[in-house]
């Protein structure tokens, strides 16, 4: 669910005195706050615009159960600089524990309580994320979502148990804006997911926090990009950069049925690697493209993944027998002689469908001009699937957004259908 209310009632006073503030929370929440606070699901997403007090909601939750011996809870940030930095986590944890029995130890960077603990980590690697194989909690928090990556945040899961005997929920809370390398998966997995999944998504914006200037925030925020700002002010995950080459309303509404007698061509384009270096590496995209013999086309399907070699061997092989021996297959074959040898032993893993490895030539935006003017005269049709919002997010933002590998695969294929189409037999 999306919650735009503060929970059983509409006033703040009453809000509070439906549900008993843990001993640890002197500061009165807001409404967001407290509705994030009475949450009950093991899962749950805070956030929205900047300056709606995510980083106060964050550690108010990791402070219900703080009383109670053997309790633990640990809270990520990016870097340590984000962690120590004026009105983080840690400052803003000072300021909520400030005259209580809580002791904090600058070393290690944790609270103890005469009941549980809270500590503050980081991971600013793809793979730092390792480094807590042998974490124990029953609360882990995620302050600014959008700077992990998916694979840090669901490892984390794993590390979310409890002794037999301590009664505390195991809960997994997250703050962010929008943007940033995580912004399509964090919205993938709560705005776009949420609701249906059981992942309650608490909006909060400016206005929603009392203890904020807010005309003068709003002021410095006129200084941003109209993108970055939407983000920050609106909290709107819709906003993106514009590229110009294409239109997400070119493509209209996506349709349910396709027509019969289709030429089909899935192509791959295996720029991914799997997720382990950090930052927001590419992924490997197969784009499943039919078009009809009056030159309609239709985006039939996309597969889009980070993985090892060997798992992306499979997913293509998959891909294939699910495909059928009707869809033709594209490989985009990088330069040097690993492109040609890669090319060669996806040809032979493929035996007995037809298959065609092609080396590109021009530039990316040369080679998506032919299928995004198909996109603007109205001659491709998305039909239904769950990947078209990371698709058009990506279309959409090209070729100033972070990744262009859905459209590489794209264009790839369409520019099979239009010339190749006769071929049936591949070769290097």
């Amino acid at each position: 669910m999306v919650t735009d209310t503060p929970g059983p009632s509409t006033t703040p006073a009453t809000a509070v005195r439906t549900f008993r503030l843990p001993l640890y929370i002197r500061k009165r929440p807001t409404n967001r706050q407290l509705a994030f606070l009475m949450l009950e699901e093991e899962e749950a997403f805070f956030g929205g615009a900047g300056g709606g007090g995510k980083t106060m909601a964050l550690l108010m939750a990791a402070l219900q159960y703080a009383h109670l011996p053997g309790y633990a809870a640990v809270i990520f940030r990016k870097t340590y600089p984000q962690l120590t930095m004026q009105g983080g986590l840690i400052e803003r944890s000072h300021e909520l524990l400030a005259g209580t029995d809580a002791e904090w130890r600058e070393g290690t960077k944790r609270w103890s309580f005469p009941g549980g603990t809270l500590d503050f980590r980081t991971m600013d690697t793809g793979n730092s994320h390792r480094e807590y194989g042998g974490l124990e909690a029953q609360f882990i928090g995620f302050d600014e979502l959008t700077a992990f990556n998916e694979a840090q945040y669901r490892f984390l899961f794993s590390r979310l148990r409890r002794r037999d005997g301590l009664n505390v929920p195991l809960r997994m809370r997250a703050t962010s804006n929008p943007g940033d390398i995580g912004h399509e998966w964090v919205k993938q997995r709560f705005i776009t997911e949420g609701p249906l999944a059981g992942r309650p998504f608490v909006r909060s914006k400016i206005a929603d926090n009392p203890h904020l200037d807010r005309a003068s925030y709003i002021k410095t925020l006129e200084n941003l990009d109209p993108v970055t700002r939407a983000q920050i002010l609106e909290g709107d995950w819709s906003a993106r950069p514009i590229g110009g080459i294409f239109r997400r309303e070119w493509f209209g509404v996506p349709v349910e049925a396709v027509p019969t007698g289709l030429s089909m061509v899935r192509a791959w384009d295996f720029a991914g690697t799997e997720a382990k270096q950090g930052g927001d590496p590419d992924w490997t995209v197969g784009v499943k493209l039919g078009k009809t013999p009056q030159g309609v086309y239709y985006v039939l399907d996309v597969r889009r993944l980070r993985a090892t070699a060997f798992e992306v061997e499979r997913a293509v092989q998959q891909c294939a027998a699910i495909d059928g021996r009707g869809c033709r297959i594209e490989i985009e074959q990088e330069g040097g002689s690993s492109g040609k040898d890669v090319a060669a032993r996806y040809i032979r893993l493929l035996s007995g469908y037809r298959v065609r490895a092609t080396r590109p030539t021009g530039d990316k935006v040369t080679r998506a001009g032919p299928f995004a003017s198909q996109v603007e005269a109205g001659n491709v049709k998305l039909v239904s699937g769950p990947w078209i919002g990371a698709y058009l997010d990506e279309l959409d933002s090209f070729p100033n957004g972070a990744h262009d590998d859905q459209v590489d695969a794209s264009s790839l294929a369409s520019n099979t259908l239009a010339i190749r189409i006769g071929l049936r037999v591949s070769t290097i």
